[in-house]
């Protein structure tokens, strides 16, 4: 028995999925409380704004916000850009993934950008909306 629940523990990781992240790629899109444009709008985001999938249907997506927030949003108003939405009131994003690296610039809060790669040791690779790249902590960021 105890054989058979560790194999459903097994299985039941791997058949985990990873989060799927995208972001808004029109200059705005409403989000609603259900899968139709006759629904109560309730929130418009501006492009690059990152939203978590939850399900997708025919024509529209299910999505998570970065304060929790679940509604609907229309699967053309979503692209498949990586962004990241800083969640601390300043993020410092460094040449290489090292606290003691030097500073490349600075994000404050709500500021979005672009998911590179992943890094070691909790670091994300990032982009600038100007085209600067470097690393910042991923536990100051939404979306990854």
């Amino acid at each position: 028995m105890k054989r058979f629940a560790f194999f459903l523990l097994v299985l039941s990781i791997s058949n985990a999925k990873a989060a799927d992240f995208r972001s808004v790629q029109e200059n705005a899109a409403v989000l609603y409380d259900a899968p139709s444009r006759a629904a109560t709008p309730l929130f418009v985001v501006q492009r690059n704004y990152p939203l978590e999938v939850i399900v997708s249907l025919d024509a529209w997506i299910k999505v998570r916000d970065a304060a929790g927030a679940l509604t609907w949003i229309e699967k053309k108003a979503l692209g498949d850009k990586r962004m990241l939405l800083v969640t601390a009131p300043l993020a410092d994003v460094r040449a290489r993934p090292e606290e003691v690296a030097p500073l490349v610039f600075s994000v404050a809060q709500n500021v979005v950008l672009e998911f590179v790669e992943p890094a070691p040791g909790g670091w994300l690779r990032v982009r600038y909306i100007d085209g600067t790249v470097g690393f910042v902590r991923s536990a100051l960021v939404w979306g990854d």
